[in-house]
C-alpha cells in the first residue's frame, strides 16, 4: 500500500526543522566559524546574493546537484517546494507543476511534443528553450516560482528554471573525467555514465570550453507481450495451450532502456574590457526503448512488466546555437541573447487499444493489432535585447525587447498490419492497401511573438524598496492541418483513390492577441539579516489550435474537432505572494517562507473530442491556488548541515467546469465505450501534484589526516498524493504518496573524487503516472467469440533501487 504523507510525516518535518532552530544556539556557544557558504544568483538581472533576492528563487548549486545525485528535472522537483514534475520516466514529455498549476488530466504523452506543460518556461543561459537538460556541468541551476514576464523575454504562467552553464575561463586549462556504474533492482544489466570537460584558455582575452557525457541507462522494464508477426500473430492467444503464448508473442527484458548524448562547445571572446561575447552550441540526443508502465491491474502482469503489444521507442534531438553579448555601457549593460534552436522526435506506439474500442469492427479480426508513428519537427529563433541600469542612485530600471518565432511541422500515422487483407478476405469491394496506413494526421503551426518588458525600482529608504513593472506582449499564430483515412477509403469503402494514395487538403487556422501584464513588489529590511517582501504579478499563456480538423457533420468516423473544439485562447494568471528572506546567527542558519494566492483566468484544461476521443485543450473557467513554501539551511557545527523544505499548494476549480471530463460510460452500460462528459465542480482539486511536499537532507563531513575529506549523506524527500483527473471523477484515481531515502559516501581531495551512492535506498515501489482510468479495464470479443482485452489502463513506476559508484577527476594542463 503507497504511503500517504501524513499528520505525521508533516510533524516530524516540523520537529526536524525546529531542531535546527534549537540546536543552533547551543552550537554558537561551541563553534565561532561555522558559515553557510553565499549562494549568489542573477534571477532579477543582478548578481547578488539569494538572500537579498524579494523572489521565491531556489538555487541548486553544483555541489548540491553532486551530493544529492540530481539527474533530471523530476529529481530537482523533489527537493524544491512548490515545484513538482510527474516522473513518467524518460520515454515521456514529463509536465512541469509549479504550486499546483495544472489542470491536465495524468495520461501517457500520446501526442507529441518536446515536453514542460506550457505554464513553466526553461532556459539555457540566457535563451528560452525546453529541455530536460542533464545537468552537467552546470554553475547552478535556478528556479524561479511565480510569473517572471516584466524580467525574462518568455512569458510564463507559473515560473522558470534557469540553467546556468559554466562559462569557459580565461585563467586555466584544466581537463575533468567522470564516470559512474550502477545497478537496479529490477534490471539485468548494468548503467554506465561517462564525460568529460575540457577547459582551454588560449590568451587572457579568449577561451574555449567543451563538454560531453554519454549515459547508458539499462531499464527495468519487461515487454513481454510482444506480437510476433504483426496481423498474422494473435496477440491474446489462448495461453491455457502450450505452445500458443511463444508461437505468438515474443519478450523484450529492460526495454525501457535509454541511451542520451549530450554536451557543448563554447567559445568565449572579451572584444574589449566592456564586452564578453559568448558562441555555444548544445546537443543531447536521447534514444528510449520503451515506456516505464505495468499493465497489473489491465492485464494482470508483475509490478514491472508492461503488456503493450509493440515496442514503443522514441528518439528526441535537442539542438541549440546560442551567442550571448554582454557590453557595459557605463550607465547600464546591454545584453544581447539570440538562440536558435532545432528539436526532432521520432516515435511509436501501440494503437490497438483506442480502435478497438472504437468498436467499429476492428476487433472481429482475430490477429488484429495496430501502432503508430510519429514525426515532429520544431525551429525557434529567439532574439532578446535587453538594458539594466547600474548606476547608484535611488532609481534602478530594466527594459528589454523579445521576440520568437516558432515552426512546427508533425505528422502521427496509423497502421493496422493485416487489416486490409482480411476486409477483402469477408468479402469488401475495394483493393489492398499495401502500406496498412489507416490513419494519418498532419499539424504546421506558425508563431510570432514579440514583447516588450521592463522594471522600474525606487529606494524609498534604505531599507524599503518599491519596484512596478509592465509587459506588452503580441503574437500571431497561424496554423493547417488535416487528416484522412486511406484505409477506409482503399478497401473498405472506395472512393477511386490508389493503393498508396493519402489525401490531405490543409485547413487554415489561426488566432492573433495583444495585451500588457503589471508586475509590484516591494522589499524591506527590517535588519541585515532579515527581509519582507510583497508581490503581485501577472502571468499568461498564447492558446493555439488542436491540431484537428473540423467534423464534416456528426457522423463522422475518423477524430476530428467541433467549431468549440477547433482552437483554445490564452490563459492568465494573478499572483500574490507575501514572503520573508532571514539570516541567523551570522548566517550559520537561514529560513525562508512565503505564502502565495493565485487567480487562475480561463485556464486551459485537457480533455478529448467527443468525435474520436483525440486529445485536445480547452478553456475553462476558474482555478485557485493557495499554499505556502519553507526552506530551512543550517550548518550545525563544523561537521554536520542540515537542509530542510515543505511545500503546500491546494489548487482547485473555483468554478463548474461542464463536460470537462471526458471519458466513456461505466462499464456495466450498454453503450459502454460510448463517450460521455462529465461535470467537474467548482472545489475540484486538480490533478498532477501533490498538495504536500518535503524533503531533509543532511551532510557530515570529516578532514583526514592527509587532508582529503570523508562526506556521508542522507536524503529524504516526499509527496503527498495525486489525483489523476480533476476531482477524481470520471474513472480519476488517487496515487498514493511515498517517501524515497538515498545516502551516499564520498571521499574528496581537490582534484579527485570517489562517491559509493543509493537512490530509492529501500526499494519503495509506487505509481508515479497512470493513462486513462480503470473503467477501460474489460475486453470485446473478436470473430471467434474469443475475449480481447483493452489494456489503455495502467500506471508508470517509479525507478527502483540504484547502487553505484562514480568517481570524478580534475587536473590541470
Amino acid at each position: 500500500m503507497a504511503k500517504q504523507f501524513s499528520a505525521r510525516q508533516s510533524a516530524s518535518l516540523a520537529a526536524a526543522i525546529s531542531a535546527i532552530l534549537a540546536a543552533a544556539p547551543a552550537a554558537q556557544a561551541q563553534q565561532t566559524n561555522r558559515v553557510l557558504d553565499e549562494v549568489i544568483v542573477t534571477a532579477t538581472r543582478r548578481a547578488e546574493s539569494v538572500q537579498d533576492v524579494p523572489l521565491n528563487i531556489a538555487a541548486v548549486t553544483t555541489e548540491q546537484i553532486e551530493a544529492q545525485g540530481i539527474t533530471n528535472l523530476a529529481d530537482i522537483g523533489r527537493r524544491v517546494p512548490g515545484l513538482f514534475v510527474i516522473d513518467q520516466g524518460p520515454r515521456a514529455a514529463n509536465a512541469i507543476i509549479m504550486r499546483g498549476l495544472n489542470a491536465n488530466p495524468v495520461n501517457a504523452t500520446e501526442a507529441l511534443g518536446n515536453g514542460g506543460g506550457g505554464t513553466v518556461a526553461t532556459y539555457i543561459g540566457e535563451v528560452p528553450v525546453y529541455v530536460d537538460l542533464r545537468p552537467v556541468d552546470l554553475e547552478r541551476i535556478e528556479v524561479l516560482i511565480g510569473p517572471q514576464g516584466t524580467l525574462y523575454g518568455a512569458g510564463t504562467l507559473g515560473g522558470a528554471i534557469r540553467y546556468i552553464p559554466n562559462r569557459p575561463q580565461f585563467d586555466q586549462t584544466t581537463v575533468e573525467l567522470r564516470a559512474n556504474g550502477y545497478m537496479l533492482s529490477q534490471s539485468e544489466g548494468l548503467g554506465a555514465n561517462a564525460g568529460m570537460t575540457l577547459n582551454l584558455s588560449k590568451s587572457e582575452i579568449f577561451a574555449f570550453r567543451a563538454s560531453v557525457d554519454y549515459l547508458d541507462d539499462p531499464g527495468f522494464i519487461d515487454y513481454n507481450f510482444l506480437v510476433r508477426v504483426p496481423g498474422v500473430s494473435d496477440p491474446e492467444p489462448n495461453f491455457a495451450i502450450a505452445g500458443q503464448r511463444d508461437a505468438n508473442l515474443a519478450r523484450e527484458k529492460d526495454a525501457d532502456w535509454q541511451r542520451t548524448l549530450s554536451g557543448r562547445a563554447a567559445l568565449r571572446w572579451q572584444v574589449a574590457e566592456a564586452v564578453d561575447a559568448n558562441l555555444t552550441y548544445y546537443f543531447q540526443q536521447q534514444e528510449v526503448g520503451g515506456r516505464t508502465n505495468s499493465h497489473q491491474a489491465a492485464f494482470n502482469t508483475h509490478p514491472y512488466e508492461s503488456a503493450h503489444r509493440y515496442l514503443e521507442p522514441n528518439e528526441r534531438d535537442n539542438q541549440l546555437l546560442a551567442l550571448e553579448v554582454t557590453a557595459d555601457l557605463g550607465f547600464a549593460e546591454l545584453t544581447s541573447a539570440t538562440g536558435y534552436s532545432r528539436y526532432d522526435e521520432l516515435g511509436q506506439r501501440d494503437q490497438t487499444d483506442l480502435l478497438i474500442a472504437f468498436e467499429y469492427s476492428y476487433e472481429a479480426f482475430p490477429a488484429f493489432s495496430a501502432f503508430t508513428r510519429e514525426v515532429q519537427e520544431d525551429t525557434t529563433l529567439n532574439q532578446e535585447l535587453r538594458l539594466v541600469s547600474t548606476s547608484d542612485g535611488p532609481f534602478g530600471w530594466i527594459a528589454g525587447v523579445f521576440y520568437n518565432n516558432y515552426e512546427s511541422t508533425s505528422s502521427t500515422e496509423e497502421f493496422t498490419p493485416g487489416f486490409s487483407q482480411y476486409n477483402i478476405d469477408i468479402g469488401l469491394p475495394g483493393a489492398l492497401r499495401p502500406d496498412a496506413l489507416e490513419y494519418i494526421a498532419v499539424s504546421k503551426v506558425d508563431l510570432v511573438e514579440k514583447a516588450l518588458y521592463g522594471e522600474l525600482s525606487f529606494d524609498i529608504t534604505p531599507q524599503w524598496q518599491v519596484t512596478v513593472g509592465g509587459r506588452w506582449y503580441d503574437y500571431e499564430l497561424d496554423t493547417k492541418v488535416d487528416d484522412d483515412l486511406p484505409l477506409l477509403f482503399t478497401t473498405i469503402a472506395p472512393d477511386g483513390r490508389g493503393p498508396n494514395d493519402v489525401i490531405i487538403e490543409f485547413k487554415d487556422g489561426g488566432q492573433s492577441e495583444s495585451g500588457t501584464l503589471f508586475k509590484f513588489n516591494s522589499r524591506y529590511k527590517f535588519t541585515d539579516d532579515v527581509m519582507g517582501y510583497l508581490t503581485v504579478s501577472e502571468g499568461y499563456r498564447i492558446g493555439n489550435s488542436n491540431g484537428l480538423g473540423l467534423c464534416p457533420g456528426p457522423s463522422a468516423a475518423v477524430p476530428c474537432a467541433s467549431n468549440r473544439e477547433f482552437q483554445y485562447f490564452p490563459d492568465s494568471t494573478t499572483n500574490y505572494e507575501l514572503g520573508m528572506r532571514t539570516e541567523w546567527l551570522n548566517r550559520r542558519i537561514t529560513f525562508n517562507a512565503s505564502a502565495f494566492y493565485i487567480d487562475w483566468n480561463d485556464p486551459q484544461l485537457l480533455s478529448s473530442s467527443f468525435v474520436g476521443g483525440a486529445p485536445i485543450t480547452v478553456n475553462g473557467s476558474g482555478v485557485r491556488s493557495i499554499g505556502l513554501d519553507l526552506v530551512v539551511d543550517a550548518k550545525l557545527t563544523d561537521h554536520f548541515s542540515l537542509a530542510g523544505s515543505y511545500g503546500y499548494a491546494r489548487a482547485e476549480l473555483t468554478d463548474d467546469a461542464p463536460d470537462l471530463i471526458r471519458t466513456i460510460d461505466d462499464p456495466a452500460q450498454p453503450g459502454r465505450f460510448d463517450p460521455i462528459g462529465e461535470d467537474a465542480l467548482a472545489g475540484d482539486r486538480l490533478p498532477g501534484s501533490p498538495q504536500h511536499q518535503g524533503m531533509v537532507f543532511a551532510t557530515y563531513e570529516v578532514t583526514l589526516p592527509d587532508g582529503g575529506d570523508l562526506k556521508f549523506n542522507y536524503g529524504i524527500t516526499a509527496i503527498s498524493d495525486i489525483l489523476t483527473r480533476t476531482g477524481m471523477r470520471g474513472g480519476g484515481e488517487s496515487l498514493g504518496g511515498y517517501s524515497l531515502h538515498s545516502a551516499s559516501i564520498v571521499l574528496s581531495s581537490e582534484i579527485w573524487s570517489l562517491a559509493l551512492y543509493s537512490k530509492n535506498l529501500f526499494n519503495k515501489y509506487a505509481a508515479t503516472g497512470a493513462r486513462s482510468s480503470t473503467r477501460y479495464v474489460q475486453g470485446v470479443t473478436d470473430e471467434n467469440g474469443d475475449s480481447v482485452l483493452l489494456r489503455s489502463y495502467y500506471r508508470d513506476v517509479l525507478r527502483p533501487r540504484e547502487i553505484g559508484l562514480r568517481i570524478n577527476y580534475k587536473f590541470s594542463l
